[in-house]
């Protein structure tokens, strides 16, 4: 199918709020390891979500991760997935996306959220 409509950048950029379950990708981990398999499972998630192949992580989302220390990472986090433009000149993707921590008191009825 070629020729059908082309998405605009303004459908492009979009920022949503998701809360991920991290146990379950670091359940069984060694704990040496968990931490940074959490971090691998951010970005894994946040590429599968936004479509994206660039994805940076906030230095505060690095932080809330490792918070606990290595081995006792956080059950659940709460993530703002933001796409933006990439204008850098010899990029190879136009678009990349930026995770952040979003700190929440309960997770109870929070579902994935577009933020205008």
């Amino acid at each position: 199918m070629t020729g059908g409509k082309t998405r605009s950048a303004l459908q492009d950029v979009v920022t949503r709020e998701y809360t991920i379950h991290l146990h379950k990708h670091v359940f069984g981990q060694s704990f040496k390891k968990r931490a940074p398999k959490a971090v691998k499972s951010i970005v894994e998630f946040s590429r599968k979500a936004m479509g994206t192949n660039d994805v940076r992580l906030d230095p505060k989302l690095n932080q809330a991760v490792w918070s606990q220390g290595i081995k006792n990472v956080p059950h659940r986090m709460r993530l703002k997935l933001e796409r933006k433009r990439n204008d850098e000149e010899n990029a190879k993707e136009k678009l990349f996306t930026y995770v952040s921590h979003v700190p929440v008191g309960s997770f109870k009825g929070l579902g994935t959220t577009v933020v205008e």
